[in-house]
């Protein structure tokens, strides 16, 4: 513009075109040149476009500013402010449209010459134009022009007049407007609201003014110097933004007395405020000799009623180009898009990227949202090398009921999908301590119980000194080895290890047709041979090899095996030495490594960490004195907690090293679900009190209730209360006395284990069925039943009208506490009510 900085507009319809204003008018076309080459004569504005002039018009001298008509046709119809105050209607390009052709060039003058000051088309009524003019004594500032006034020559008089010298075409002057608003005063900025057509606001000298066109007698108004660049939030009518020098002022409209927000103030003063079109609360705003573009990003949060709290601001600046922005526009479509040009006229097409938000849902999809856009991350599902996160596997276990099973306990380990064989060991360790824990008690009440759930560290202590050493036969051979005699400690750990069943006979029969009848042949066989029986464990291997699932070098190694001899220069000894490395299966190489081992020294077997560790700890507890034993535990057991090995429950049991060693599960595997079960199942108080572990069952339960499991999570506080009383929430919904507000039955609630229940209420299953009809506190008599008139808290027949005989009902027969039919019922508005049974009887 003449004597400015340029401005620039995008066309409202045409989402390629924009104009560039300031001495002249420039209109630009941009295209995409992502797959192009730059035309000649093209200007670059990113790295994916350019623009190319299409026309400029210089026919409009002394321009103020500019508004691009909103309506479809005509397309490049443009009204220009110029210093007088006139409006002139021009366009760029050729419009063929004979109906809109006469708009071309059309005056519109105000009575006083002044400068105008801003234009705006009415959104609702495209024909209707408000201008905004300086300030004159004897003149409105404000004045709302109809462009196609000529078809009411009646309303809005018209005269034909020649053009100043140089000029040989005639032009219409319109000099009377539709409306005349703010008389004596300057308006320096429009916005026409879009809820409603008659509704202008305007920035006037000293204050914020709103017209209304159906009475221009009348408007309301605000005082504040805030009065420049008025405009509306194309998402929310009612928001309305404004500036002075540095300040912006946020309005609502409905609330019109004073700014809901006002932004930080700037060093510099404001050049120009706009909403982005495509974008909810987003604001954009812009200092004299600035190369920064300030974006407001304006969050609603809810807020309690009354509460005046200011909404949400995200601020953040954007740099579109090195130079000082003279001017900017939003792109009408195309979301968070602006082109920005600078005093020389450069311009940069530029692209708000909006800030990547993620989010993680509790079943472990992966969302996000850019602008507009929302995306989730899926797996393929033909994807089987990753293993799935352990949030995924305890919430699969979780819908199959993991960890409830209180019964055969092992079966937890299928339920979590059979597939760790660490879950396996754990679970069956449990089994083997719940069982013959249950076995002790019933044969020695409060003996050693308590010791087996202790794990085998604690049973093997207890045993020091008390085993000797004796020669047994081989089975299959003319031959003795070095064993210990099995006394009752080292029994149990062999039980523990499910070697043997419960009783005194030690048969590991039963545990080898286990494994045969799984297909364990290497385990069997090793079992077997480390029992002394090295014909059981031949026949066992040639089993396996002649199976259908079996390896046929089971039958070499077979044959192998029956070739031991008992010297220790023997070329047998020698090649299984140097051979039994280069198995594959640990089981057949620690059967050799037994067989060349010298008596006592048993690390080949001990020590090989591919074996399982209950049989490791089976084979030790059978062949190690007292002290290598203990010592053998004591390392082993290290090295299970360092290393969170679940089969290590084995040895440290549920206590404080149990705990140590769930630790180091958890933070390797973050399996809390495991934890909690595990811990849940025979832990002694002080265990459970631990915080480690009450961390662990309320991160679990937090976990099922963020996955939405309420019912899953109902079990498991079912379950825990049911392994840990102490857990169990007191009541928290209780019938309380009209009169003093206790609770008619607090005396069971503060008591829950001294036998005073609700029996004395006479809800028990007590046949005496003694009553109550008085409050426990204060005595007043509890309310009567509406239909038997018989006080509440006295045991009653299910019916109304019932005989004597129905009444002396045994309640003790498969009865539970608090039968539903005496319950308290009543009537939440009145308050009226009675026993359940019969307000059921009433109503069917």
């Amino acid at each position: 513009m003449s004597g400015t900085k340029p401005d620039i507009l995008w066309a409202p319809h045409q989402v390629d075109r924009f104009v560039v204003c300031d001495s002249e008018l420039s209109l630009y076309h941009v295209e995409s040149t992502v797959n192009s080459e730059l035309k000649a004569g093209s200007l670059r504005l990113s790295e994916d476009s350019a623009a190319t002039l299409l026309s400029i018009n210089s026919d409009t001298p002394y321009m103020k500013c500019v508004a691009w008509y909103l309506n479809y046709d005509p397309e490049c119809l443009l009204a220009v402010g110029q210093a007088n105050g006139r409006v002139v209607l021009t366009s760029l390009g050729q419009d063929h449209n004979s109906k809109f052709k006469d708009l071309i060039g059309k005056e519109f003058v105000p009575k006083h010459a002044r400068q105008c000051n801003t234009l705006a088309w009415n959104p609702l009524d495209s024909n209707w134009l408000a201008a905004g003019l300086d300030k004159h004594r004897a003149d409105f500032s404000v004045l709302i022009w109809d462009i196609c006034s000529k078809y009411t020559p009646d309303i809005v008089p018209m005269e034909k007049v020649k053009l100043s010298a140089g000029e040989t075409e005639t032009t219409l002057l319109v000099t009377k407007p539709l409306y005349e608003l703010g008389q004596n005063d300057a308006c320096l900025s429009l916005c026409w609201l879009p809820r409603d057509q008659k509704l202008l606001l305007a920035g006037m000298h000293r204050n914020l003014a709103i017209f209304d066109l159906r009475n221009t007698s009348q408007k309301m108004f605000v005082n504040t110097k805030a009065v420049q660049g008025v405009t509306v939030d194309p998402y929310f009518h009612d928001r309305v933004a404004s500036f002075y020098e540095g300040q912006v002022a946020i309005w609502d409209l409905r609330k019109f007395e004073k700014p809901v927000l006002t932004l930080t103030e700037q060093p510099k003063p404001l050049t120009k405020v706009a909403w982005c079109p495509t974008r909810t609360g987003l604001l954009a705003t812009l200092t004299r000799d600035s190369n920064i573009i300030r974006l407001y990003d304006m969050q609603h949060t809810p807020t309690p009623i009354g509460d005046e709290t200011e909404p949400t601001i995200i601020e953040r600046s954007v740099q579109p180009c090195d130079n000082y922005i003279a001017s900017f526009a939003w792109h009408p479509t195309s979301q968070n898009r602006m082109i920005v040009v600078t005093p020389n006229r450069t311009m940069s097409d530029f692209t708000v990227f909006e800030r990547i938000s993620l989010a993680w849902s509790p079943i472990t999809s992966l969302m996000w949202a850019c602008g507009r856009h929302l995306y989730e991350c899926t797996e393929e599902e033909n994807d089987n090398s990753l293993e799935k996160d352990i949030a995924t596997k305890m919430r699969l276990r979780a819908l199959s009921r993991y960890g409830l099973d209180t019964e055969q306990v092992w079966r937890n380990h299928i339920l979590a999908g059979n597939e760790d064989p660490q879950l396996k060991s754990l679970w069956y360790t449990l089994h083997f301590m719940k069982q013959y824990t249950e076995d002790m008690d019933q044969k020695s009440p409060g003996n050693k119980g308590s010791l087996v759930y202790a794990g085998i560290k604690s049973i093997v202590k207890s045993s020091l000194g008390m085993v000797e050493s004796s020669r047994h036969n081989w089975s299959g051979l003319d031959k003795q080895s070095d064993t210990q005699n099995l006394n009752e400690e080292r029994i149990l750990a062999l039980q523990l290890c499910g070697w043997i069943k419960k009783g005194t006979d030690v048969d590991v029969g039963p545990f080898l047709n286990s494994l045969v009848q799984e297909g364990e042949w290497e385990r069997a066989a090793a079992v077997a041979l480390f029992n002394l029986d090295i014909r059981r464990a031949i026949q066992i291997l040639n089993e396996g090899a002649s199976s259908e699932k079996g390896d046929l070098n089971l039958n070499v190694v077979a044959m192998a095996l029956s070739g031991y001899t008992d010297e220790k220069n023997s070329l047998w000894r020698e090649m299984c030495s140097t051979l039994r490395l280069q198995l594959n299966n640990p089981y057949l190489c620690v059967m050799f490594a037994f067989l060349t081992s010298e008596t006592g020294s048993y690390d080949g077997v001990l020590y090989e960490n591919k074996v399982a560790v209950r049989d490791r700890v089976a084979f030790a507890c059978k062949f190690l004195s007292d002290t290598q034993l203990n010592r053998y535990i004591e390392k082993l057991t290290n090295e299970m907690k360092e290393a969170g090995n679940l089969e290590g429950i084995l040895l440290t049991g549920l206590t404080k090293d149990g705990v140590d060693l769930m630790e180091s599960y958890v933070d390797r595997t973050g399996d809390v679900q495991t934890a909690s079960y595990c811990m849940l199942q025979g832990s002694p108080l002080d265990v459970l009190k631990d915080e480690r572990v009450q961390y662990w069952i309320e991160n679990y339960r937090n976990l099922l209730d963020a996955w939405r499991f309420w019912h899953k999570r109902a079990e498991f506080d079912i379950h825990r209360s049911k392994l840990d009383p102490s857990s169990k929430p007191l009541a928290q919904v209780f019938v309380s006395c009209n009169f003093c507000g206790k609770s008619i039955s607090y005396s069971c609630s503060t008591v829950p284990h001294q036998g005073r229940g609700f029996s004395q209420y006479g809800v028990s299953g007590s046949p005496t069925k003694s009553k109550v009809t008085s409050c426990p506190g204060c005595r007043k008599p509890l309310p009567r039943c509406a239909l038997c008139l018989i006080n509440m808290g006295t045991p009653v027949s299910s019916c109304p009208g019932g005989t004597k005989s129905d009444e002396k009902v045994d309640l003790s027969k498969d009865k539970k506490l608090a039968q539903f039919n005496n319950w308290f019922t009543w009537c939440h508005n009145c308050r009226h009510g009675g026993h359940a049974g019969h307000m059921l009887s009433w109503f069917r």
